[in-house]
């Protein structure tokens, strides 16, 4: 049997109705219209706000469904704690591969890795005090855990470790400590 392939404008239209879907999907559902709709006024309130990144990141966590704006900073502190223990764990296995980085860059990884474990503990202090309605402690701990990525960052790039290994997880910790504060930043 003889297949023909599709053409691009016929891909384009196909990708383009499934996008409308899920859009609509999420918009009937409320709870992503919350995510959406949150996502947003953050990305609208913040140029640093990736709005895609937003609403990826938190639609797929599973408080978002029941979430308002308080929850959803919440869920966006916690996220950062699972990126942090991602990295942690991906710090550590780098370090533990046969013939894994030695001198400076082993030193910095090392140092990664208890940067990224004090970051969790920063995002979730960040949860608590914005779980306990002290929002500018809440958005001080986001500020910190963005710190201690950007401290990674450095270490690396002193080590000569170019790229970062852990570019990924930084790259994350950022955005989300940013959306972190600007959602905090939406709750009246």
């Amino acid at each position: 049997m003889v297949r023909s392939t599709p053409s691009p404008a016929r891909l384009l239209a196909a990708g383009l109705l499934a996008a409308a879907a899920v859009a609509l999907g999420c918009l009937a559902g409320g709870a992503c219209a919350t995510v959406v709709t949150t996502c947003r006024a953050a990305a609208d309130s913040d140029a640093r706000v990736d709005y895609g990144f937003c609403v990826a990141e938190l639609g797929n966590h599973r408080e978002s469904p029941d979430a308002d704006t308080w929850g959803l900073a919440k869920v966006a502190a916690l996220t950062g704690v699972n990126n942090a223990d991602d990295a942690v764990y991906d710090a550590k296995a780098l370090l533990a591969k046969p013939g894994a980085a030695g001198g400076p860059t082993r030193a910095a990884l090392e140092r990664c890795a208890k940067l990224y474990d004090s970051m969790g503990f920063a995002f979730a202090e960040a949860e608590d005090e914005i779980n306990n309605r002290r929002y500018a402690a809440g958005k001080g701990k986001a500020a910190e855990a963005a710190s201690l990525a950007h401290q990674c960052d450095d270490a690396l790039a002193k080590a000569g470790a170019v790229p970062s290994p852990l570019a990924k997880h930084s790259s994350y910790s950022v955005k989300i400590a940013t959306i972190c504060t600007a959602i905090t930043n939406l709750i009246r």
